[in-house]
């Protein structure tokens, strides 16, 4: 009896396209003028290992209305946008106009300043086939639903204030003033060696943040999505004492891999 092919039909057209446009697309970006949908949405480039290596000029090349695309003017109930304060403008290290989700991370003033952000930074795949994983995957270790952003990747920058793991007398907006709101006051000798991420631009934040200590608060509790806060990991750090703290006692010591520096990478 010949045997059956089990293969959904589905995956073998994908297979098809995925294998056809491998050579043909290698390191080049997908346009909408080059190619019709189909071919589009499986581009190498929303996949892995491609996806690794994209450029925001390959990604922006198809998806350029999200930089683009601008706050309304107006709240279909009336409200102007001028006449409020958004939520992440309640600190003043974001001034002018409210700006989209996507330009705040990219193009903003700050976002120059103080980052170094990629699509793929938080995008790691839009896979059309993901629609929900089977069995769910519980840990959220290595499942990312369709275009949605691993929430670890927001937490790092958008989690509350630890205060209380820091011995400080309350959160920082109560405590502030008696550190004259001035996170190096501490931290000129504890936990220096942060910020060594693909992502932000470490010597511009270590500057800024000895001029004003909303820039630090501003990622560590100021601009919380979460109430929870993301437990980085303990680099080492000159002067560090060799006992670790229970609370810290499972935290890693280094960053994850694709968030490392290349220059840190290629050392090893």
């Amino acid at each position: 009896m010949k045997q059956k092919n089990t293969k959904p039909y589905s995956l073998l057209i994908v297979s098809i396209l995925l294998s056809g446009m491998g050579t043909a697309f290698a390191g080049q970006p997908a346009t909408a003028n080059t190619m019709d949908f189909e071919r589009a949405r499986w581009h190498p480039s929303h996949f892995k290992p491609a996806i690794d290596n994209a450029t925001n000029d390959q990604c922006l090349s198809c998806h350029q209305e999200i930089i683009e695309r601008k706050v309304l003017d107006e709240s279909p109930a009336g409200v102007k946008a001028s006449a409020v304060l958004a939520w992440y403008q309640t600190l003043h290290t974001y001034e002018g106009p409210q700006m989209t989700f996507h330009q705040r991370h990219l193009v903003g003033p700050q976002a120059k300043q103080l980052m170094d952000m990629k699509c793929n930074t938080c995008h790691q795949g839009d896979d059309p086939r993901e629609e929900a994983p089977i069995p769910p995957d519980q840990a959220n270790q290595d499942f990312t639903l369709r275009k949605s952003v691993n929430p670890d990747t927001c937490l790092m920058c958008h989690g509350t204030h630890p205060f209380a793991l820091m011995g400080l007398p309350g959160p920082w907006p109560e405590s502030r003033d008696a550190f004259q709101n001035n996170c190096n006051l501490c931290h000129a000798g504890i936990r220096t060696n942060r910020h060594q991420v693909n992502f932000l631009k470490a010597d511009a934040i270590e500057e800024a943040a000895k001029k004003d200590g909303d820039v630090c608060y501003g990622c560590h509790g100021g601009r919380a999505w979460y109430r929870i806060a993301y437990p980085y990991p303990r680099h080492t750090w000159s002067g560090a004492a060799k006992e670790v703290p229970e609370w810290a006692a499972e935290r890693p010591t280094e960053s994850k891999p694709r968030f490392l520096i290349k220059q840190k990478q290629a050392q090893k």
